[in-house]
């Protein structure tokens, strides 16, 4: 098979030709825009790289990488010159996609094309990062994929798990009615007790331009430094720059929570997708700070919401709080990670 495989640098190269529609073709989520990809990997300490696979001057695939170093600062990391010297290597996931395949392909690509597409997916992608380029691992493999990727000489391990829940409902009543009857009344306590507090003004849209994306930013950032570091986490932080690109779109909803006096207590944004809708971001001040107690579950109940009014078949919660998903009823679907060392990628 003739393929043509060229790894790009969204902060650098021009979007390729056919971009937008092979995406369209495939129901690509959100951050596989180009120019999202760009502004991201313009501020990441681990810079994105696609790589775009061809076939006929067609596009048929697409896998997207970060180039992570061990020792990587917060500053932007370098993807061309000296770096390509230094040690690292090629992390396959989408940084803002938690739990998603980091690929792309055609439907008329089987299984055997498939795996011998990512064989040459590493060994252009570890040509791209230089000498001292590691390996290639693989964060998010769901089982049904580890076939195109496992081998001689590749590590597989388990990875932190994704949250779903298939939409199997009526209405968000069906749902509650689902749930253990604990958190079944619970749910609707807080959910009426937040309705009828004055001091909290809820507002979710899609395609906001009122939010000030460097407030939303710091406040995402201070969320995470209370929850503590992701082991082995090389992502840098959502910035500014990115969120004012990404709420703007028509196909993000974004749900915030002001007091009275106009302070921002959380927000939280859903990808938007015809198939399965993504929970992406959520902050919230402290609650020592002043905010009420459990505005993550009214956030859970309106995107549950969004699910079964906007008939999608299912909802990712992503990565994280695995049992307190499970309460709500969202199954984990395991991941897989797959190590392969530089010398494989050569086999």
């Amino acid at each position: 098979m003739t393929w043509d495989v060229r790894v790009l640098d969204p902060r650098t190269d021009p979007e390729p030709e056919g971009w937008a529609a092979f995406l369209a073709a495939q129901q690509a989520p959100v951050p596989w825009d180009y120019g999202l990809l760009r502004v991201e990997s313009r501020f990441s300490r681990s810079p994105n790289v696609l790589t775009v696979i061809r076939e006929g001057g067609e596009i048929v695939a697409a896998v997207l990488a970060m180039l992570c170093a061990p020792l990587a600062s917060d500053r932007p990391g370098a993807v061309r010159g000296p770096a390509r010297l230094a040690p690292r290597w090629a992390e396959v996931q989408h940084a803002w996609l938690s739990g998603y395949p980091p690929w792309l392909f055609a439907d008329a690509v089987d299984a055997a094309d498939r795996r011998e597409i990512m064989r040459r997916f590493e060994r252009a992608v570890c040509r791209f990062t230089g000498p001292g380029c590691l390996g290639v691992f693989y964060r998010t493999v769901e089982a049904e994929s580890l076939g195109m990727l496992s081998g001689r000489g590749r590590r597989v391990c388990d990875t932190m798990p994704t949250s779903v829940l298939e939409n199997r409902f009526v209405d968000v009543e069906g749902w509650l009615a689902s749930l253990r009857r604990s958190r079944r009344l619970s749910l609707r306590g807080q959910s009426r007790k937040i309705a009828a507090d004055p001091d909290v003004i809820v507002r979710t849209e899609a395609a906001r331009t009122d939010l000030d994306a460097l407030e939303l930013a710091i406040l995402l950032r201070e969320h995470r430094r209370r929850m503590g570091p992701v082991k082995f986490d090389l992502r840098g932080p959502v910035t500014a720059e990115y969120l004012a690109e990404l709420l703007r779109r028509p196909d993000v909803i974004t749900s915030t929570y002001h007091d009275a006096d106009g302070r921002l207590l959380a927000f939280s944004t859903v990808l938007d997708h015809p198939v399965a809708p993504l929970h992406q971001h959520w902050a919230a001040v402290a609650p020592e700070e002043g905010r009420p107690k459990h505005l993550y579950f009214d956030v859970v109940i309106r995107n549950v919401r969004y699910m079964i009014e906007g008939n999608r078949k299912s909802l990712s919660m992503g990565r994280g709080l695995t049992d307190l998903k499970a309460s709500l009823g969202f199954q984990p679907v395991p991941l897989l990670g797959v190590i392969v060392p530089r010398p494989v990628t050569r086999w």
